[in-house]
């Protein structure tokens, strides 16, 4: 280092000596007064290209650029100085003697100071960290401090622009990361990031090359994260396949890693070839798979990576040539032996120090069960089961081991029992509900989440990237509503942020109770057709209307904010808001209707070929929605990354309806029709039971079955029943009326409380009538929640017990915001042994529910719904007790195995359910008890069905009743 630079050093030292408690104000951009940039030019490569970012991003918000260089000149104005905190520069500038002790050996850590000179209006900003990644994390932390997004390339995210830019920011020393190591799993490309990249981002390489590469990489540094899996489709040519991929990852400092099925940072899909190779067999073909691996260990021995040990087959498939899970066993602790051998002979550190990852994916899980030993440095990756349940995490004494453990999570998936390629709509709380269970077990190594081609998924890896970082924020599930927030208020401003954040959770939560990529109610390997959904248009007060409505209200609101948002404002809106709700809403609409057109042609109803037309307008829209994505936002920039048909399966496909097939012909020469609410077919006429001071309405239709003109009335009805119209006409244009029927408790009550009452309609010239019946519930017990049935079915949600005992260190906590009912109710801790079974009642948290029912039932049925999550650890189940009244506690697994027919149902639902028999002797007080056995289970709602009927899909109201209300 030459002199004159020594001297600027030491003069930056004595500014930084006098005043700077005084004044923590810097200025970056005031009139013409420009900050310059200084980085370290002994550095990493890492601040070079930081601290061009940077100037990039004060000129975003300013129009001014500052000049970027990595010597000081005096007198030269405000300086921000770029380095880690060992560097000449940043000693020379700050000293580190008086710092916080433990910050020096902390990871990828930084800061920030503030120092002035007393005889001159100079000011240097230090932004220095632990290591180069840490530096360059307080540096893009700088810029989201002045207003540029981490999403502002990756989803058009516009600044608000400023004259003037003058920081305030007091000294601050970072925390190290909760999670070693941090990143993304590029996968299932084929549909949006590689032909994007090939056609309309990096033509000239064709490919997801190093120019896609540097937005990747950049996007990850200001997310805070540090490891990328490459994308490795048969679409994509091998990450080292362009030398400049791996070269910009170096300058970069982003880890490579990559993922179960590709050993040693091969990409087995493209790099292994079986004409010229061989099998990729470790059993026949030895010499040339460990030549292969041999290869790439060499040229990768300075590349900072994370290897993959093990070996599965060329691509998400078992290991080959083996012929059973002890042989495999065998083998492939012989793989690891030789890979690890590989690693000693090239790497330049101890083995002991070489990053290395066993995944546990699919069948891997049952190897390792049957006794092989992992090395205790390797970290062991547990998996999730491609649908956001994580299937194992470490036991006690996994959480010993050196390499500790890690996992790989799913926010995109190809495979059984269905894609979700196409939207993200994994939830958020979901996603941290899992990932905190993993993180309490000491599973903070390595955190990879598939994100399959980025965009959409951009909220979803805003989160697990923050919780990797920043793990004990999300702690209290409260946080993740104010998460959601604050990031769509960092995009979109204080004025719609909290507004747009309650649409997309909205739009969660209804993609939850059903994926739009799961409304076909088809599958694939192997692929089925498609079938009318479980949704009903006569349960549950219409479940399909419902649906819809809630959809469209989302749209609306959707909709409104758009047209209220500035220009600046739509590419992003478009890209994190719009596009994801409005193209969910007409897939369920696509079968909603069809559904509609499907069961209204079972009832004759004339209205049929309408909801068949409306289904297929719904595909029209999803392809014209889509096509404005790829051509008209941003000036094109994001051509070829969206599809609507990944995979080409059924379920995106333009639906076909034969409604002439379905034709029910009646029995009576008719041209009117009723349908009652909670009766399947038509021409049952009963309306449900109504209950004493209860607001429910019931509806009942009335429709064409051929192309008339009539006119419909209420002949007669009690005066106490409120209907919403007591006539009407039918029409060609106007084919149904749907009429809600309702109770004035106070005229009832006026009228001698009757139980029965009856409606009589007349339309054209049929006459119809409807029976109503009335039931009260007495009760003096003042417990704020006590249940009743109605209309053959209790229903409970699982926050709201009657009363709840915890013991100990074991306790029942709410999570909310999560399942259909929002209110999870979760068994904790997570780091305990499950409780013994037969010892229950006196050392197990339980939750109690009572209950009051007006049949009794000897063929009752109790049916208990819970997220399908998995057991925590290998020593656990999912088991709770259930004690039905005072008989014995019964034991229930909520526990499913391999890719059984029970798990598909379970997460194309995102639901478990268990149903026990139970007999109701005598109407009246019931009790329900549930007792803590495993941790993790968590409990949604709980039905009680005393009679032969149907359940809806959805969620049914709770059966709450209110002893206010009837005193």
């Amino acid at each position: 280092m030459n002199k004159a630079f020594i001297f600027s050093l030491l003069f930056i030292f004595n500014l930084s000596a006098v005043g700077q408690e005084q004044d923590k104000k810097f200025t970056i951009i005031k009139g013409n007064e420009v900050a310059s940039i200084v980085y370290d030019k002994d550095g990493s490569s890492l601040d070079s290209i930081s601290a061009y970012l940077l100037a990039e991003d004060i000129f975003r918000i300013s129009g001014k650029r500052p000049k970027v260089s990595s010597g000081i000149k005096k007198n030269g104005g405000n300086l921000i100085l770029i380095g880690e905190l060992n560097s000449e520069l940043i000693k020379g500038a700050i000293g580190i003697k008086n710092l916080p002790p433990e910050f020096h050996i902390q990871r990828e850590s930084y800061m920030f100071k503030t120092a002035s000179h007393s005889s001159s209006s100079q000011q240097i900003f230090v932004i220095a960290g632990t290591d180069p990644r840490g530096t360059a994390y307080g540096v893009f932390e700088l810029s989201k401090t002045i207003g540029v997004s981490p999403w502002y390339w990756w989803a058009d995210v516009p600044m608000k622009k400023r004259n003037d830019i003058v920081l305030n920011e007091p000294d601050f020393f970072s925390k190290e990361p909760s999670v070693d190591y941090r990143g993304i799993f590029l996968n299932d490309e084929d549909w949006g990031l590689q032909p994007w990249a090939a056609k309309t981002f990096e033509p000239e390489v064709g490919d997801i090359g190093p120019k896609t590469y540097s937005k990747i990489f950049e996007l990850l540094l200001r997310l805070k994260a540090n490891t990328i899996w490459p994308a490795m489709h048969p679409s994509t040519r091998a990450f080292f396949h362009y030398p400049g991929n791996h070269e910009m990852a170096s300058k970069y400092h982003i880890v490579v890693g990559s993922s179960h099925a590709e050993p040693m940072l091969r990409n087995n899909v493209d790099e292994w070839n079986h004409y010229t190779m061989g099998d990729f067999s470790y059993v026949s073909n030895r010499k040339n798979v460990y030549n292969y691996w041999e290869k790439r260990v060499k040229e990768s021995s300075n590349l900072d990576a994370i290897y993959t040990v093990g070996m599965r087959g060329i691509h998400d498939s078992g290991m080959e040539g083996v012929e059973s899970t002890e042989e495999a066993a065998r083998v492939l602790s012989g793989v690891i032996q030789d890979q690890r051998a590989l690693l000693e002979k090239y790497r330049k550190e101890p083995i002991s120090e070489i990053p290395q990852a066993f995944t546990v994916y699919k069948e891997v899980l049952g190897l390792y069960d049957s006794g092989m030993k992992i090395p205790d440095d390797v970290t062991i990756i547990w998996t999730d089961d491609n649908y956001g349940y994580i299937r194992r995490l470490s036991n006690n004494k996994e959480r010993q081991r050196a390499g500790g453990g890690g996992i790989y999570y799913h926010a995109s998936y190809w495979g059984r029992p269905h894609d979700y390629l196409w939207l993200s709509t994994t939830h958020p709380g979901l996603i941290r509900e899992e990932m905190m269970k993993a993180y309490k077990t000491d599973n903070k190594k390595i955190w990879i989440l598939n994100v399959g081609d980025i965009k959409p998924a951009e909220y979803n890896i805003q989160l697990f990237m923050d919780m990797a970082y920043n793990a004990s924020k999300f702690e209290d599930p409260e946080y993740l509503n104010h998460h959601l927030s604050s990031f769509y208020t960092s995009v979109f401003g204080e004025t719609y942020g909290p507004e747009i954040a309650n649409v997309k959770m909205k739009y969660y939560q209804l993609a939850f109770e059903r994926k739009p990529e799961f409304m076909g109610w088809s599958q694939t390997e192997p692929t089925t057709s498609i079938d009318t959904t479980a949704y009903s248009p006569f349960l549950a007060g219409d479940e399909i209307s419902n649906r819809i409505n809630q959809y469209e209200n989302l749209t609306l609101r959707a909709e409104k904010i758009k047209k209220e948002l500035k220009p600046e404002y739509q590419d992003s809106y478009f890209q994190l808001i719009y596009y994801p709700v409005k193209a969910a809403s007409f897939m369920n609409q696509k079968f909603l209707y069809r559904d509609l057109a499907i069961k209204y042609q079972a009832q004759n109803r004339y209205n049929a070929k309408e909801y068949e037309k409306s289904s297929g307008k719904a595909f029209d829209s999803i392809k014209a929605l889509t096509h404005k994505y790829n051509h008209a936002i941003a000036g094109g920039k994001w051509e070829n990354i969206m599809d609507m048909q990944p995979r080409r399966l059924p379920v995106y496909q333009k639906p076909e309806i034969n409604l002439e097939n379905l034709k029910q012909h009646p029995e009576a020469n008719t041209p009117v029709g009723i349908a009652v609410e909670n009766q399947i077919k038509a021409g049952i006429f009963k309306l449900p039971v109504f209950y004493e001071k209860s607001p429910e309405k019931h509806f009942f239709d009335i429709f064409l079955i051929a192309s008339k003109t009539l006119k419909w009335k209420i002949l007669k009805k009690p005066e106490w029943m409120v209907l919403n119209k007591n006539e009407g006409e039918l029409t060609p244009s106007q084919v149904s009326e749907r009429i809600f029927v309702g109770i004035d408790w106070q005229k009832w009550n006026q009228s001698g409380r009757p139980g029965r009452g009856k409606v009589k309609i007349r339309a054209a010239s049929e006459n119809f009538s409807l029976p109503v019946k009335i039931h009260s519930y007495k009760t003096t017990n003042k417990t704020p929640n006590i249940f009743v049935e109605k209309n053959g079915v209790v229903s409970i949600y699982a926050e709201d017990y009657t009363t709840k005992t915890d013991r100990k260190e074991y306790f029942w906590k709410k999570v909310p915001g999560l399942g259909y009912s929002s209110n999870l109710m979760q068994a904790h801790p997570f780091t305990r042994k499950p409780l013994e079974t037969s010892d229950l009642k006196d050392s197990a948290p339980y939750m109690e529910y009572s209950i009051i029912t007006e049949s009794e039932s000897r063929n009752a049925e109790l049916i208990l719904n819970a997220l399908p999550t998995h057991p925590i650890t290998k020593n656990h189940a999912v088991r709770i007790g259930v004690q039905w009244n005072e008989n014995a506690i019964r034991i229930v697994d909520f526990q499913t195995y391999g890719r059984s027919e029970e798990w598909k149902q379970n997460v194309l639902r995102n639901l478990a359910k268990i149903t026990i028999p139970v007999e109701v002797r005598e109407a009246g007080k019931q009790s329900l008890k549930i007792y803590m056995i495993d941790e993790g289970v968590a409990l949604d709602f709980i039905y009680l069905k005393l009679q032969d009927l149907t359940l809806p899909y959805s969620l049914l109201p709770e059966t709450n009743f209110n002893p206010k209300i009837s005193d």
